[in-house]
């Protein structure tokens, strides 16, 4: 066995089915699931009446998948990218990849970019997606932590990495617009990252999967920055995206990475072997999807809908506001669960009385460098949900704190 898995820690969603273990929803309420940060929205009629045509169905099934991606697919992704981030052209045959879905591309870019050989440091945001920790205890690298607090309005703190810390770093993982914070970070922050990565040579991946779920400005990609920068080879950034959130196609498992052409090459050859190529039928309609903006359009409203509906819900009893980008809301809840576990009682004493599921803020994040945790006393909300599903939740909520403040 190797000896790796004994660095990993229980995943969050496993950490919560142990919470809730015994515990009854309250039998008078429908449960309403706010916890899994799962899109509900239909998915657009147009990609369904592709999905569900026979003949390319047939054809795509009786012919193995190619991991590079159709030359179809790839365009479609050099052509959102290059669109969408105001880039020079992306070249779609040696800057952009198509994986299935975000979260084993970004669990197995770490595997090509570690050297098992080298003690290393991999930096990643906290709160953060437990992917990315995962990635870096199995490839042998050491995960640090940096804090994404209030008082630096939930960016990284790159500040608090001395020089010493930064020769050791081999990789850092962004996520902006952040999970579970909703910040997007700014080109003037990508830029100063950047230049740290000339100076320290590590590589830089962006989890940019929330991307397309904003309310005022869209937010910016890592190569947006590199551009800005006039780096467009986009040496040492990579950016990971799926049509997941941006789609509501949880399901189709498709998403992309795109960048720096040495890396995305390298990255070839490790799925080569691993196996992981995205079924032709989906990368047929995954061309489509990306090719389209008024599904997303369409999506985007919903979303904003729901904060709309909700915040004024919540705001008479949690300081919460509108996220920069994403569907989730992070308040804190230690002002009305006053415990020395707050966020987790009070996620387990909410389903109890009001039957709503949510995440405690501490299963997202870990004790840092400084010895606290940025998640401590808070928890995530996904209004993933109908907006009449949300807005029940909210009230619930609401009547929750009423009823503990």
């Amino acid at each position: 066995m190797n000896p790796l898995f004994a660095n990993l820690q229980a995943y969050p969603f496993e950490r919560l089915n142990t919470l809730l273990a015994g515990a009854e929803s309250n039998p008078a309420l429908p449960m309403i699931p706010l916890s899994l940060g799962e899109p509900k929205h239909a998915a657009a009629e147009f990609l369904l009446d592709q999905y569900a045509n026979r003949e390319s169905l047939t054809a795509a099934l009786g012919t193995y998948p190619v991991t590079k991606g159709v030359p179809e697919l790839r365009s479609a992704i050099a052509g959102f990218v290059s669109r969408r981030f105001g880039l020079q052209g992306v070249n779609p045959d040696t800057e952009v990849l198509p994986v299935n879905g975000t979260r084993e591309a970004l669990f197995a870019f770490a595997q090509v970019v570690l050297d098992p050989g080298k003690r290393s440091v991999t930096l990643m945001p906290n709160p953060f997606y437990q992917i990315y920790e995962g990635a870096a205890v199995l490839g042998g690298s050491t995960p640090y932590y940096v804090p994404c607090n209030e008082s630096n309005r939930f960016s990284p703190d790159f500040s608090a990495i001395d020089e010493a810390l930064w020769s050791q770093v081999s990789l850092v993982y962004l996520c902006t617009p952040g999970n579970p914070t909703g910040r997007v970070m700014s080109i003037e922050e990508l830029t100063q990252l950047i230049e740290l990565s000339d100076r320290h040579d590590f590589v830089i991946a962006s989890d940019e999967c929330y991307s397309e779920i904003w309310f005022d400005e869209p937010p910016v990609s890592i190569l947006s920055a590199c551009a800005a920068m006039g780096r467009h080879d986009f040496a040492n950034c990579v950016a990971f995206n799926s049509l997941s959130k941006r789609s509501s196609l949880p399901g189709l498992r498709s998403g992309y990475v795109a960048g720096d052409a040495r890396l995305i090459e390298s990255f070839l050859l490790y799925r080569t072997y691993h196996g992981s190529a995205m079924p032709a039928h989906n990368q047929q309609l995954s061309a489509s999807a990306w090719g389209d903006e008024t599904h997303v359009e369409a999506n985007r409203a919903l979303y904003r809908q729901k904060f709309e509906a909700v915040l004024p819900i919540l705001n008479n009893h949690f300081e919460v506001d509108w996220p920069d980008a994403g569907f989730y809301l992070w308040p804190r809840v230690d002002h009305v669960m006053r415990s020395a576990q707050p966020d987790e009682d009070f996620t387990l004493a909410l389903l109890r009385e009001q039957a709503v599921k949510v995440v405690p803020g501490s299963y997202l994040s870990r004790t840092g460098p400084d010895g606290t945790n940025p998640g401590y006393g808070r928890i995530r909300l996904a209004l993933v949900a109908p907006v009449e599903e949300c807005v029940a939740a909210a009230q619930r909520i609401a009547t929750f704190a009423e009823a503990h403040l």
